[in-house]
């Protein structure tokens, strides 16, 4: 007799631009950034701006991924003497593999995206985090890039980070609606009073996207300029907007 197989969804997933771990009054605390992943109680947590170690730096990834058990891979976009610096996830599912995605644009700040397949439940998954730069042509640029390498037929695929584009209707997000279709954008900075949507989700098949909300606890609201954002995908029929 075959048995059928049970549908793995939801998944709760999150990005979360967490600012070196400096709060908004200047304090070093990945203790507190711990403590709102925690809070966020997300299966996939997307970071960028994220001390990675090397050097004499200290490794805040490492940090996190102890204190919370979940499972680590990095994607440094800075590399110097004081240590790497980049995007990140940390997942409760295995991470079966990693890919470095090259944004860099021109003399500018060097940029990428962490490309990473996940294991959820037997299912392939692929995590694309990024932290798009802070011009215009550089983000279109970097948007274009991504694009090229976005979809994979035989998987699920999330794309979700810092975009760094605040007007709504930029070139930026025009190509990503085109693209993914609308998705929910709460606001996420400045941390303590928001009203700028940086932080986007996107997925694609769309119809997996069931909710997106910012986690504005008064802990979040201090430990990063950013909140998370988190997004509940489920099995392909949206719930609630």
């Amino acid at each position: 007799m075959t048995v059928p197989l049970l549908d793995p969804w939801p998944i709760t997933i999150a990005t979360y631009n967490i600012h070196g771990a400096i709060g908004i009054e200047g304090e070093f605390s990945p203790g507190r950034i711990a403590q709102v992943i925690r809070e966020t109680n997300a299966d996939v947590v997307a970071l960028q701006e994220v001390p990675l170690g090397g050097g004499t730096g200290t490794d805040v990834l490492g940090y996190l991924r102890d204190q919370t058990g979940y499972i680590a891979a990095a994607g440094p976009t800075l590399k110097e003497p004081n240590g790497d610096f980049g995007n990140a996830v940390l997942s409760r599912y295995p991470v079966t593999a990693v890919r470095s995605i090259d944004l860099r644009f021109g003399a500018r700040e060097p940029r990428g995206a962490l490309d990473a397949d996940l294991d959820f439940h037997g299912q392939p998954l692929r995590i694309v985090t990024t932290h798009l730069g802070l011009s215009l042509a550089e983000r279109r640029h970097q948007i274009e890039v991504l694009l090229e390498r976005f979809d994979t037929e035989e998987m699920a695929v999330v794309l979700l980070g810092d975009i760094n584009e605040w007007f709504v209707w930029g070139h930026s997000l025009r190509r990503l609606r085109e693209h993914f279709q609308d998705a929910p954008a709460p606001s996420t900075f400045p941390s303590i009073f928001p009203v700028l949507a940086l932080d986007r989700i996107w997925i694609r098949p769309h119809q997996r996207l069931v909710q997106v909300r910012a986690h504005a606890s008064p802990l979040a609201r201090r430990a990063s300029d950013h909140l998370p954002l988190v997004a509940r995908i489920g099995a392909g029929v949206p719930l609630t907007s």
